[in-house]
């Protein structure tokens, strides 16, 4: 009786390890996927972007390998140039891919209703607090906010956002005292920061808060935002796809 519950548990484990492998295997998520399978996706995003992909990747591989010849026929040891060179040109055309796919994502991006979400992601988690669309309006143009080492950041994201932005950061001056709102604009004009360069330019910033007081910002943001409801952003027009997500990780290097 014993043995046949046994073979009965072990047969009920080994289905459920092959549903879970099925799951994964068929998953949209990009942390269920492998290694091989990350590359290729995130192949394919570049590749989408740019059609020379392929050319500039296998470019940095012989051009890499190329040069361990010629440094191996100078200085001996040809083998182990060559080895070199050739990782080398690994190592360079995964730079170079993660490059281009850091702009086909961002190019996807531009123009949709909260896309600035996406830059504010690649911002040091342990330094940064960020919270996406703390504000929508009924033409989607929407407010982000950032709180770290440059201090309290208000970014509006859309086209007519700029009423919108000027009245969140009245909002939270008289709501916060004592704190510095900046506010920055996304977009091409004068005075705009464009979003793929949105990261950038917040990490730039001079630093005006110390990590203590930034946790006391974040704190205190968290009462705010329950005493003011927040309207969802819609999931429909801002890229979900896996493919979005590979981009995101690959970013980050």
């Amino acid at each position: 009786m014993a043995s046949e519950r046994a073979r009965e548990l072990a047969r009920r484990q080994k289905a459920e390890a092959k549903a879970l492998k099925a799951a994964k295997k068929n998953s949209d998520n990009p942390a269920d996927w492998g290694t091989v399978r990350q590359l290729r996706e995130t192949y394919k995003l570049a590749a989408g972007h740019r059609s020379s992909t392929p050319w500039i990747l296998l470019a940095c591989v012989l051009g890499c390998t190329a040069l361990g010849v010629v440094l191996g026929l100078w200085l001996g040891w040809p083998v182990m140039w060559i080895l070199i060179g050739f990782f080398g040109g690994l190592t360079l055309g995964l730079y170079v891919l993660q490059r281009i796919v850091r702009r086909a994502a961002f190019a996807r991006a531009v123009g949709q209703p909260g896309g600035g979400e996406m830059a504010l992601s690649m911002l040091d988690k342990k330094k940064w607090h960020y919270a996406a669309a703390v504000t929508v309006d009924s033409q989607m143009n929407c407010v982000h906010r950032a709180v770290g080492p440059g201090g309290l950041i208000l970014i509006g994201d859309g086209r007519g956002a700029h009423n919108l932005l000027g009245s969140e950061a009245k909002r939270y001056k008289q709501v916060l005292y004592g704190v510095d709102v900046q506010t920055i604009m996304i977009g091409d004009k004068t005075g705009q920061v464009r979003l793929e360069d949105l990261t950038g330019y917040i990490k730039k910033l001079p630093r005006t808060l110390n990590q203590e007081q930034v946790e006391e910002i974040a704190y205190r943001l968290k009462g705010l935002d329950r005493v003011h409801s927040r309207v969802p952003l819609p999931k429909g027009p801002i890229p979900t796809s896996g493919n979005m997500k590979i981009s995101r990780r690959a970013m980050r290097g």
